[in-house]
């Protein structure tokens, strides 16, 4: 008896300590119920030593990798591309874990972390990009500047979010940067079987990205006009 009422307990305080380590954002992606069970897991396992920052460094890095599997690619063939897959899993290590890590221990710097996620994320985009940049031929290079500044436009929306609602979200209705690391991911696999396939990936991706955060604008503009009023009356 003793000892089911101390599994309880953990269980319990367990529960209690998943729901703090993600309260600070809404999450609506598809994928987010089995990636926050799976953050969870990989919380209680991480190393004292290692500390948010290097997490952050860890993700940094992964960035690197991606852009590293496109220069190889480039000069050397296209499966090269698949070290990408790692450098995408990496990625998602360290930036989902740094945050979530400082929030687990209790010691969480809420403003100083927003910023730094914030900067890691869009140097990551910009490296991601511009890999591809150098791996793409002729006029689909401008696929690459399109990925980038669309994502940039999606990054900027999330920060009028978080300033027009209080609410912070990184997802874009079902999509997420998980996600989005998936279809990437994906498209470097079926770049591999089928060359200048990325092509096809890329310009339905922009499109995507393109499509939703127009969507996206206009959410954001309606939630602008609420305020106003709102601060009028």
């Amino acid at each position: 008896m003793g000892y089911k009422r101390e599994e309880n307990i953990k269980q319990q305080e367990d529960h209690t300590k998943g729901k703090r380590v993600f309260a600070d954002r809404e999450r609506t992606n598809i994928l987010r119920k089995g990636e926050q069970s799976l953050i969870l897991f990989l919380l209680k396992r991480v190393p004292k030593w290692i500390t948010p920052n290097i997490m952050t460094a860890i993700g940094m890095f992964g960035s690197i990798i991606v852009f590293s599997a496109f220069i190889l690619a480039h000069f050397y063939g296209q499966n090269y591309l698949l070290i990408g897959i790692l450098g995408f899993f990496v990625n998602w290590l360290g930036d989902s874990l740094d945050g979530r890590l400082a929030y687990y221990r209790e010691i969480p710097r809420k403003w100083y972390g927003f910023a730094l996620d914030i900067v890691m994320d869009w140097l990551s985009i910009i490296l991601i990009g511009f890999g591809y940049y150098f791996y793409a031929e002729g006029l689909t290079q401008i696929l690459a500047f399109m990925f980038v500044v669309l994502y940039g436009w999606s990054m900027i929306i999330s920060q009028l979010r978080y300033k027009i609602t209080g609410h912070y979200q990184i997802d874009s209705g079902s999509l997420g940067p998980t996600e989005l690391r998936v279809i990437i991911s994906s498209v470097l696999v079926a770049e591999t079987l089928f060359e200048d396939s990325i092509t096809y990936f890329a310009i339905a991706m922009v499109a995507l990205l393109l499509i939703l955060n127009t969507i996206d604008t206009l959410k954001l503009l309606k939630a602008g006009d609420a305020k106003d009023r709102e601060e009028k009356a």
